[in-house]
């Protein structure tokens, strides 16, 4: 799969535009639509995507144009300014089909295109469902904002509204509401388009046109849930968010997407410590407009009844509740006197860049010869899902956790203990046995310390069980695959005793070296930089929402 590119060009050429009496330059090729928003001046639009094809059907971005008067040599006509006159075109014209011309001339507010968008509302509330109350997208439907600015305040239509089907499941996770769908045909293109994925049409003519999905079809495609965000009104709707909160009580949180290495930008939306959807967010760097179904519903593990949110230490065989003070101190007492190579440490690609610099340093303390990260290749698909199922590999091998080829440690971790070499092991967010290193090996060990957020065979046997925290739960920053640099953002916040990583592996890391470590993530960030030459110069801030390109 690949996504359209924009319809703006990146040419040199310039072009003079007046918008609303003042000139402004864009490059050819701009879309009007593009160079009015570009300037300040919203238009307002259903059916235009800057992602898909132009199909001009909505006609709510209707605009006056003008182009330059000529002489008759057919040369422009300037005025006193050095600027052309202009012909005002008698009809106006949708802005998202035209592209900006030298001289050309747009009126975006005036009265015949007040008078024009206040038509084509009423035209579109004509059959809509007035009930914007009870509607799961109200608070975010574009129809329902347009309105109240452009809409006429009552109806010359008297007939009784056209009926559609409600309430129909055309997919894994989507419901039809036929009854309020515009005709703006966003998700249509974006089936064809972007998913590739033909699955979407019209059927029937006039007030009686429906939105339906193929004879025999549905739309099953693992980016079907782009097509809620981009509908413009409530027609489309998720299976999995409808009707459980309304958008304006949700606190939104820009951050990125943990599934894999492509490191989708994303908002998580949530409410009282509970994340209720995670929509994709704009970075053409990254995922542009879109993400997958099974990345943005990849966050209920964050609220089971089973997460850790209690330390344990355990004593005569049995795992006993613990302070975080004692479980500590136990970690230092078990460790403290092991020789050098007999401890043994299995990090994650899922943890931090400022986790895996503080285990690294950890790990170089404790005399640790043998560390390495637990490889996830995956089928990609080509698009956005990443073949490297790990989110931040490039951040293990940047801090020094694996090499080239992650995993390869692995081997010789479980070798050892069988061996006896290696009597300690510190698993980080990661399951030992899933890492390739059997039951048996782990109950020969002498100590086994874990932190995770989940239970699992290798928290079972542990000696020492830390609750760390979840992505949504912590800052940070992480490398995606293409060597990006970005930011990891606190959405909500960690259960019961849990505690952030990377304040555990520095209390660890002050207990073992006796000396301070950063007390702030920024801090500590500006430290791992300091000693980093692919970041060296960068302070967290400046990462911003976009990320930074490491290579660039």
């Amino acid at each position: 799969m690949t996504s359209r590119m924009s319809s703006s060009t990146t040419e040199n050429i310039m072009v003079n535009v007046q918008i609303d009496g003042a000139w402004k330059q864009f490059p050819k090729g701009t879309r009007l639509i593009e160079a009015c928003q570009q300037s300040g001046h919203h238009i307002p639009h259903y059916c235009y995507h800057p992602k898909l094809s132009i199909p001009g059907n909505c006609r709510m971005c209707l605009v006056e144009t003008g182009s330059p008067k000529m002489s008759p040599d057919r040369k422009p006509e300037l005025g006193e300014d050095g600027h052309p006159l202009i012909n005002w075109s008698p009809r106006p014209s949708i802005s998202c089909a035209l592209e900006v011309s030298e001289g050309m001339a747009v009126r975006t507010s005036s009265p015949l295109v007040e008078e024009c968008r206040k038509g084509v509302m009423e035209f579109l509330l004509i059959n809509h469902p007035l009930d914007c109350t009870i509607c799961d997208k109200a608070g975010e439907c574009r129809l329902q904002e347009f309105s109240v600015e452009y809409g006429q305040g009552g109806s010359q239509f008297h007939e009784d509204k056209v009926k559609k089907p409600k309430h129909v499941d055309i997919g894994k996770h989507i419901i039809l509401d036929d009854e309020r769908c515009i005709l703006c045909s966003r998700c249509i293109r974006f089936m064809q388009e972007i998913a590739h994925d033909d699955v979407l049409g019209f059927i029937d003519r006039g007030s009686h046109t429906t939105l339906t999905v193929h004879p025999g079809k549905r739309l099953d495609n693992n980016y079907s849930l782009n097509t809620v965000d981009i509908c413009p009104v409530g027609a489309l709707t998720s299976k999995d968010f409808r009707f459980k909160m309304r958008v304006w009580f949700l606190k939104e949180t820009k951050t990125i997407d943990v599934s894999c290495g492509t490191g989708c930008n994303i908002i998580i939306s949530s409410r009282e410590n509970k994340i209720y959807r995670i929509t994709p967010r704009q970075n053409e760097e990254v995922n542009s407009y879109w993400m997958p179904d099974s990345h943005r519903l990849n966050y209920t593990y964050l609220h089971r009844e089973d997460r850790l949110k209690e330390i344990f230490v355990r004593h005569d065989e049995r795992l006993k509740k613990a302070s975080w003070s004692e479980a500590l101190n136990a970690t230092q007492s078990a460790l403290k006197d092991e020789p050098a190579g007999s401890i043994a440490m299995i990090a994650s690609g899922r943890m931090t860049n400022e986790e895996l610099f503080l285990a690294r340093r950890l790990a170089k303390v404790l005399k640790v010869e043998l560390m390495d990260i637990r490889p996830r290749s995956q089928e990609g698909d080509g698009f956005l899902i990443s073949k490297d199922g790990n989110p931040n590999t490039r951040g293990a091998q940047l801090m020094g956790l694996t090499g080239e080829k992650p995993g390869e440690c692995l081997k010789a971790i479980q070798a050892g203990i069988d061996s006896g070499k290696i009597t300690s092991l510190l698993c980080l967010h990661e399951n030992a046995l899933s890492a390739g290193i059997s039951t048996t090996a782990l109950e020969k060990l002498k100590n086994l310390i874990v932190v995770d957020i989940l239970p699992n065979a290798t928290t079972e046997l542990a000696s020492i069980l830390l609750p760390g925290s979840a992505p949504a739960e912590k800052r940070g920053s992480m490398i995606n695959v293409k060597g990006r640099l970005q930011r990891l953002n606190q959405a909500i916040q960690a259960p019961g005793e849990a505690r952030d990583d990377w304040e555990i592996l520095r209390d660890l890391l002050e207990l073992f070296s006796k000396q301070p470590v950063a007390s702030t993530l920024e801090s500590l960030f500006s430290e791992m930089a300091a000693s980093t030459s692919s970041i060296q110069g960068l302070n967290f801030g400046k990462i911003g929402d976009l990320g930074i390109d490491l290579h660039s």
